[in-house]
């Protein structure tokens, strides 16, 4: 076990490499943060951050010197990265496992490879592969295989043709063409895995998107408890399959009552941001115990939580990222009773740029989702 006042590592200087700073602060540990931006919000917070390129090497050293371990808070640090610091003290999760979630088409593959609900798919690396994807996988989205992310780097393809134009468009880089699914709804499971393989899963929750980014997370899931208990059952042999240590996060589609897997998230995830408010332990909490050793604890959800995130248009004066730039008028949000408010501190507010989030919690599952809703609204997200 690595035990207080040890000082932890974290690669990222986002909010969910925030709140584990925070989570780690409260468990009596110090944190080191890596990360380029001098501006990090993680970064903020943290006992020291290094200002630096994940291959700068001189500064990796001085990282690996000063903690007893090291984890990350997003899938795009170079697994090459993971694998040299892994020389020199624990990394949790290891880059073999993040290399399989940061590349959709070893993502999609590993899912084949090991028998795991997926939906039709083909890995595209020139047009050729356009050219002869089986017809019946259209229409389709398009996505590259790297760095995409809330909706960025893909197209919906009706046809080849349209595939082609979306090929060049992405400049040829390595894509996975996706069969467009019927969904009924999407689902996810937020998970803590042990080195000793013991697995502990928060309960499911279900996920709406507005514009490829998810805009409200409702916890735990209003599904039947055959299709929680399975996204549970697949998400934990994912867990197993990656030998993954740490916080997971998976996100499936439900299409007929079937589950897919879509894609899997090495860390803590943005669905799972409720379980600072609404259950005994939380997915950052989990992610410090599993780096260190620690026994999980059990999750239990103590109240229906809906959690909305608050992108950066909400700044603006149209509420679309035009116009002038002011804060949102957060007095509108400390009003509903039952509501949190985490704002991240980032430096500038764009246009969808995730800057905070709010929790409402509850008993009642019906009035907690209309108390978010509602101040959802007030705050000025508008439906389009």
């Amino acid at each position: 076990m690595i035990l207080p006042p040890a000082t932890l590592g974290m690669l990222g200087g986002g909010q969910l490499g925030r709140f584990f700073v925070s989570a780690a602060h409260e468990m009596g540990y110090k944190v080191w943060v890596l990360d380029p931006d001098p501006h990090s919000p993680a970064g903020l917070l943290a006992d020291r951050h290094l200002i630096a390129a994940y291959d700068d090497y001189q500064a990796l050293d001085e990282f690996a010197a000063g903690c007893a371990a090291v984890t990350t808070e997003f899938e795009n640090v170079p697994a090459d990265t993971l694998d040299y610091l892994a020389k020199f003290l624990p990394v949790h999760p290891a880059a073999s496992a993040v290399a399989v979630c940061q590349n959709r088409i070893a993502e999609k593959s590993f899912l084949a490879d090991n028998g795991l609900p997926h939906g039709p798919f083909a890995a595209i690396r020139n047009e050729d592969d356009i050219r002869s994807a089986n017809a019946g996988l259209f229409p389709a989205v398009l996505k590259v295989a790297r760095f995409g992310y809330d909706g960025k780097g893909q197209a919906r393809v009706a046809d080849r043709d349209e595939a082609l134009a979306a090929f060049q468009q992405f400049k040829g880089e390595p894509c996975v063409l996706e069969k467009m699914l019927t969904l009924d709804f999407e689902v996810s499971v937020v998970l803590a895995r042990d080195e000793a393989g013991k697995v502990q899963c928060f309960p499911v929750s279900e996920n709406r998107h507005r514009n490829g980014i998810l805009d409200v997370t409702i916890a735990p899931a209003q599904a039947s408890a055959c299709l929680r208990d399975n996204a549970q059952e697949v998400a934990e042999r994912i867990a197993s399959k990656l030998a993954y240590v740490g916080t997971l996060g998976v996100e499936f589609f439900v299409c007929r009552g079937e589950l897919f897997v879509n894609e899997m998230a090495p860390r803590p995830h943005n669905s799972g941001h409720h379980t600072i408010d609404a259950c005994d332990v939380s997915q950052y909490e989990q992610q410090v115990r599993a780096l260190c050793g620690l026994p999980l604890a059990r999750p239990r959800q103590h109240s229906v939580a809906v959690m909305v995130n608050l992108l950066g248009e909400l700044w603006y004066e149209d509420g679309k990222g035009h116009g002038t730039y002011r804060e949102p008028d957060w007095s509108l949000l400390h009003a509903v009773p039952g509501l949190r408010l985490h704002l991240y501190a980032k430096h500038h507010a764009r246009p969808g740029r995730k800057m905070g989030h709010f929790v409402v919690t509850g008993d009642d599952a019906a009035q907690v989702l209309e108390r978010a809703l509602q101040a959802r609204a007030a705050i000025g997200i508008r439906d389009e």
